[in-house]
């Protein structure tokens, strides 16, 4: 094994994927205990990898902002290239992360080969995560078999930061929601369409889970879901609290891991909640190879999946952002939800 001192990994997309990035973390900084490991990810990310302890620094990629544009890419190659780092491990392989890696005139350049100029890489790997045979997590961990790192330990790493702890507190007096309250929390968001349970079905989840357990219900998500959130709570015999839009990457942590639960759809909070320790549920309306349960689903005992049945006809498009097929979101009853819930909550 190399002994490199300057280490830089590269995962610069969304919140699931930074999250299951973690146990590579982890496995790098035990093999190189006395090496310099930064990461980069995008600015909305920051706060799932600030202040863990396994890593030295934490660099930002703020497309949208400071490194907009041509002469902002050149500003982060500029700083890149000022950290030396002999090293670079791309778990995220666009076009932009490799190019960043090679102009940046990191020597050793590791990743998954690829049309996406995989071939500015000079340690590239095969990319077979589209089969789906493996888990996310473990996925990232194969990267490092390329310098002869064997791990296959997924456990999740994710700091809370004491601020968001604060907020957590805040909202809940606000919300008069006490310690002994089952407070669980729904996610009915997700970036593709055909990835939503319907809010109907959302809707008659929370009314059984409210007169089941007494639970208080809580609707997280970006901005663009407060108008599922706003449906699901319209189409509820009861109340529930809209914090969809209104939370930040770091409270959303602290919230969850103040929850008793966790219903999402197949989306990047499911990870959030494995990584702080909240049991969940995560729902699955597609499942194909690549975007199945096997690669995608929550981490941990305490976690469950309900999910369609594997797809395999070439027949059926799951291109994101497709319009969604009521009937086929249909397949996926609340009730099946609800057994779900009752078989963590009996475990816990």
């Amino acid at each position: 094994m190399t002994d490199y001192k300057n280490i830089l990994i590269v995962r610069t997309d969304r919140i699931g994927d930074v999250v299951l990035t973690t146990p590579a973390i982890k496995a790098l900084r035990e093999a190189y205990p006395n090496s310099k490991i930064a990461i980069l990810v995008a600015l909305a990310t920051r706060d799932l990898v600030d202040g863990n302890i396994c890593l030295d620094k934490v660099l930002v990629d703020d497309r949208d902002g400071e490194h907009k544009g041509l002469r902002g890419f050149i500003q982060l190659i500029r700083s890149i290239r000022k950290e030396k780092f002999d090293c670079a491990f791309v778990l995220h392989t666009k076009k932009r992360t490799n190019l960043t890696c090679f102009l940046s005139g990191i020597p050793v350049r590791i990743g998954y080969k690829n049309s996406k100029f995989g071939f500015l890489l000079n340690r590239p790997i095969t990319d077979v995560r589209h089969k789906g045979e493996k888990h996310e997590a473990q996925y990232c961990l194969d990267v490092l078999k390329k310098i002869g790192i064997e791990c296959a330990d997924v456990d999740l790493d994710l700091p809370v930061k004491e601020d968001a702890l604060c907020w957590v507190d805040q909202f809940r007096r606000e919300h008069n929601i006490s310690e002994n309250d089952r407070l669980i929390a729904f996610h009915p968001g997700a970036s593709d369409p055909a990835k939503r349970w319907p809010e109907n079905r959302f809707a008659e989840l929370a009314d059984a889970l409210i007169e089941q357990y007494q639970a208080k219900i809580v609707i997280i998500g970006a901005s663009d879901t407060d108008s599922i959130a706003k449906r699901i709570i319209s189409l509820s015999k009861n109340e529930a609290v809209n914090l969809a839009g209104k939370t930040s990457v770091g409270q959303l942590a602290g919230l969850l891991m103040g929850c008793d639960l966790l219903v999402s759809n197949d989306s990047g909070p499911v990870h959030v909640a494995a990584g702080v320790g909240t049991p969940v549920i995560s729902i699955f309306t597609r499942n194909q190879a690549g975007i199945n349960p096997e690669r995608w689903g929550p981490l941990g005992e305490k976690s469950r999946v309900v999910s369609v049945l594997p797809v395999r006809s070439s027949g059926i498009s799951f291109k994101k952002a497709q319009p969604r097929d009521i009937k086929y979101l249909e397949l996926v009853p609340a009730k099946a939800v609800l057994e779900a819930v009752d078989s963590l909550f009996k475990l816990c």
